[in-house]
């Protein structure tokens, strides 16, 4: 039996690497096996692409090139990661995924949403997770919470706060046009209550 596929996504800070390994833990205690993976990254020639684009100045790339690596990375990581573990049988749980390069590239940085599509269709196909999960958060809190990460891995931090307003807009935008595949999860509470609101979603998206 293939696995399954969940997504998390969200602007910056908004806690999905915390969220992405108690799900985790979560599912395990229930008997599934469980791989945890991020993007830009996941598969080793991924990891290189991410270093790429998440280090240096804002005006590194342009909207098309940052589509293009995120594409590329995406390919390798689906190819050599995520499509290996589904087919044994193991849950995969991805901090971002293809909604993001929406979201980024395509709401932030002003890259024509049909032209990610066309893209998107000529790398994956119709592969898309099973269900996404949104972290929302007020924009403003979210880059607090990042920056006070120090993690160094800031580019995308950079960008204005009306980026990063595009890029919030968009996810819910996303999850309004995909109620089959989304959840939209308050992300302002405590650690426990996002965590306890994502594991009642996936429980009942999966009926587990």
């Amino acid at each position: 039996m293939a696995g399954r596929f969940i997504s998390l996504e969200g602007g910056e800070g908004t806690g999905k690497s915390t969220q992405v390994r108690r799900l985790a833990e979560s599912l395990q205690k229930r008997g599934f096996a469980v791989l945890t993976t991020r993007e830009p990254g996941g598969s080793s020639g991924a990891e290189e692409i991410r270093a790429l684009m998440v280090n240096g100045e804002p005006g590194r790339w342009d909207a098309m090139t940052e589509t293009l690596l995120a594409y590329a990375a995406r390919s390798d990581h689906v190819a050599r990661t995520i499509g290996p573990a589904l087919l044994a049988g193991t849950w995969v749980v991805t901090d971002r995924f293809s909604d993001s390069t929406f979201a980024y590239q395509g709401a932030g940085r002003g890259m024509d949403r049909e032209t990610i599509r066309r893209i998107e269709s000529a790398v994956l196909d119709d592969f898309k997770p099973d269900f996404t999960l949104i972290l929302d958060l007020d924009v403003n809190v979210g880059l607090q919470r990042a920056r006070a990460r120090g993690e160094g891995e800031d580019r995308f931090e950079k960008f204005g706060t009306e980026f990063h307003e595009r890029l919030r807009q968009c996810f819910l935008d996303i999850a309004r046009r995909n109620p089959e595949r989304c959840r939209v999860i308050d992300a302002s509470g405590s650690q426990d209550e996002v965590a306890a609101a994502i594991l009642k979603a996936v429980t009942t998206r999966f009926d587990l």
